[in-house]
């Protein structure tokens, strides 16, 4: 199994004849940019979308990626509406809660809920993004996600279990301790950590509470130090120091930079 980072939360993860995409976003209004985290030449390969939730650094080609390749999408039942017996998905790149895409191959799914799908299992996971702050210069807004905003719009978790492994990915998340005690002892672990200057995920040490929680075999830290506006670190974190206090609890920590890779 092959699994490699493409900044934010973005993988693809290549076991046996699948590839897994997850989060096939845009760089987060980089410069104003919206460019693919996923090249595209990998778009044709993908077998399975997974989306955690409808930013546009998590969400914005999913649909493009889903064309392109056929792929089997699986997300929260909330991004999804019915209009006259079409459903349709929030639209990628529609302004505000405007259910206008339609995909085929749609598998939704809700926190605690199980699917077997195509030789994986696949268990929604409770996850609530945090309020996002916007800055442009000397100007800055505050969104709190809610029933009538975008922001973490559809937010869940998914623990994958494929080729006898599993893997738990919490998109952008804020800590949810208890709800978490029944996932043990995953393989790999995708985890935000870039949420100390801005709280719409977790810090390093909220998400050192989630290792010591699930002790995770591998953890690999997400969503953080990356291209945002205009700084090439937003959201913020030490990844050294996660790294050091995550070996010390017996869990092997593995930073991947854009398209580095890892193999288990």
């Amino acid at each position: 199994m092959k699994i490699t980072h493409y900044l934010y939360n973005t993988y693809l993860i290549e076991a046996g004849n699948r590839k897994i995409a997850i989060d096939p976003g845009a760089l987060f209004l980089y410069y104003f940019r919206l460019t693919t985290l996923i090249p595209k030449t990998e778009w044709p390969g993908i077998t399975h979308i997974f989306i955690t939730h409808g930013d546009p650094d998590h969400y914005w080609h999913a649909d493009r990626v889903a064309e392109a390749s056929g792929a089997t999408v699986i997300r929260n039942k909330t991004m999804l509406r019915d209009d006259s017996g079409q459903e349709l998905m929030l639209g990628p790149r529609s302004k505000g809660l405007a259910f206008t895409t339609a995909m085929k191959n749609v598998h939704p799914i809700t926190v605690d809920e199980t699917l077997d799908l195509d030789g994986m299992t696949v268990t929604g996971i409770k996850t609530t993004h945090g309020e996002l702050v916007l800055k442009l210069g000397p100007f800055s807004k505050t969104v709190k996600p809610g029933p009538q905003e975008r922001v973490g719009w559809g937010a869940i978790g998914f623990n994958i279990g494929i080729d006898g492994k599993s893997i738990v990915n919490l998109g952008d998340t804020l800590l949810h301790s208890d709800e978490w005690k029944i996932i043990n002892q995953p393989d790999v672990l995708m985890i935000p950590i870039g949420g100390k200057a801005a709280h719409n995920t977790m810090d390093e040490d909220e998400a050192l509470e989630v290792v010591k929680i699930m002790k995770p075999a591998m953890v690999l830290p997400c969503h953080y130090n990356c291209p945002g506006f205009f700084t090439k670190k937003y959201n913020p974190a030490d990844d050294a120091y996660f790294k050091r206090e995550v070996e010390k609890l017996g869990s092997e920590c593995s930073i991947l930079r854009n398209a580095d890779s890892v193999e288990l």
